[in-house]
């Protein structure tokens, strides 16, 4: 699942959690959408984390194999793919 998926998928089980009647289901449903919001803010959280743990002025490593594996673990486009020197979208 990508970062945004994750997203899509804990608001889904908050609105299933509201629906719900049985404590059991809204504890379970809610448990179940904290884990997807909390993967999806790790991935929004990649895109950005190596940009501001380097001196932008050296720029990014476009090829650090880490840095694109988060990339396209939060359902953007690679760094190779879209870089901003190339006017590529960064998603």
């Amino acid at each position: 699942m990508t970062g945004p998926e994750h997203y899509r998928e804990a608001e889904r089980l908050v609105r299933e959690a509201d629906a719900e009647d049985a404590p059991e289901w809204v504890t379970a449903r809610a448990a179940q959408a904290q884990v997807h919001a909390t993967l999806a803010l790790a991935a929004a959280t990649a895109l950005l984390g190596p940009a501001v743990a380097v001196d932008i002025s050296e720029g990014l490593d476009l090829n650090d194999p880490d840095l694109n594996a988060w990339i396209e673990a939060a359902g953007a486009k690679s760094a190779e793919q879209s870089s901003p020197s190339q006017g590529g979208d960064r998603v």
